[in-house]
């Protein structure tokens, strides 16, 4: 039997990367954990030996710096026992759009945009060349709702989601698997950076179950996995309104109802 692949996954030291972590190792992949916080990964590192006996290594690294940026790049470009990447680290801020200021939009798109694409660009090749390999990629709901009034922030998510879906469309056909999962409020650390309480808020999904319904997503090979959504014939209608349209695109006029009177 072929060894499983090794997981490197971003934010895993705590949420929704240490779940992933947890999932995985338990699923017999070794792993590449990737995080700021050296002491949490070592941590969980060191239970997860004990409970399953799989191989972890540890990468320190704050995806916002060139250098760290670079050196995670490096690893994915090549290691070749990573068959998943698991593009999880993220962050939001406290308040509005005019609340932020420029300095943290820039931040909060290297983290949730830059990094995202880097790495998947720096591993895609490897997996193209190898006829296999998975990218999951962890998007929001936020991405398709501007009425949610995290401008920034869900901004980047729909990038998330486009990238993951036109990869899936280019890389598909080549063996690499595309993943985009669109968790709506999951209960991890990210209210607490941001300044909000989560316990003040309804409908707010436990993380172990969020990731659990993520790989089924990723067992079944979905392009988009919801898992708050409780009908997915209504992605399944987006979508098709979405494709719909794309024959009206190409236009040499613009539409009669731009045009003067």
């Amino acid at each position: 039997m072929a060894q499983k692949p090794a997981v490197l996954i971003t934010g895993a030291s705590t949420g929704i990367g240490a779940v992933y972590a947890d999932r995985f190792a338990k699923r017999g992949h070794d792993l590449m954990l990737v995080a700021r916080d050296q002491a949490r990964m070592e941590a969980i590192a060191e239970r997860l030996r004990r409970e399953t006996g799989v191989a972890i290594d540890i990468l320190k690294a704050d995806l916002t710096e060139q250098a760290d940026l670079a050196a995670v790049e490096a690893r994915l470009r090549d290691e070749t026992r990573i068959g998943v990447l698991v593009n999880n680290a993220g962050a939001t801020s406290a308040g509005g759009f005019l609340d932020q200021g420029p300095d943290v939009v820039a931040k909060l798109i290297a983290l949730n945009t830059t990094a995202v694409a880097r790495l998947a660009s720096a591993v895609a090749p490897r997996f193209v060349a190898a006829g296999e390999g998975a990218i999951v990629n962890i998007a929001s709901v936020v991405g398709l709702a501007p009425e949610y009034g995290m401008a920034v922030y869900g901004a980047t998510k729909a990038f998330v989601t486009f990238l993951s879906q036109a990869l899936h469309l280019e890389l598909g056909a080549k063996g690499v698997y595309v993943q985009a999962v669109l968790p709506a409020a999951t209960r991890t650390e990210i209210w607490e950076r941001s300044g909000r309480d989560v316990n003040t808020l309804t409908g707010v999904m436990e993380v172990g179950e969020l990731v659990d319904a993520a790989l089924v997503g990723f067992d079944r090979r979905e392009t988009i996995t919801i898992p708050p959504l409780p009908d997915d014939s209504q992605w399944a209608a987006l979508e098709a309104a979405r494709q719909a349209m794309l024959p009206n695109f190409a236009q040499e006029h613009a539409a009669a109802r731009y045009r003067a009177a």
